[in-house]
């Protein structure tokens, strides 16, 4: 992901198609050290690519990937007698929380100690 980075920073800086000394030179003014065989694969991978496409291309796979959305919640016609136990569940676990909880007196040390 770095030479990514690398190589949007080299591409939006005015270099349309980044050299290996480009990515080397952004990477290394940050302390990160460069692996040549994966500099040159992202190079080898986008050179000659705009990069807008390519992340419109990206964004358009990102649309058909689940991102696990909510359940949906049971209807009067689909359950909805479920639904009182359900509520009556929850105020029964919210009841118990703060007697689980504890202080932070019983770990001997503070945040700023």
């Amino acid at each position: 992901m770095r030479y990514v980075a690398a190589y949007l920073l080299a591409s939006y800086g005015g270099k349309f198609n980044p050299t290996t000394s480009d990515l080397e030179k952004i990477l290394s003014s940050v302390g990160i050290e460069c692996d040549l065989a994966k500099v040159k694969k992202v190079i080898d991978e986008l050179n000659g690519k705009s990069i807008d496409e390519v992340i419109a291309q990206g964004q358009g796979k990102l649309a058909s990937v689940p991102s696990g959305g909510a359940v949906a919640a049971p209807t009067a016609a689909s359950g909805g007698a479920a639904a009182p136990a359900a509520e009556e569940k929850k105020e029964e676990k919210k009841k118990e929380e703060p007697a689980e909880s504890e202080s932070d007196d019983d770990m001997g040390f503070g945040l700023f100690d």
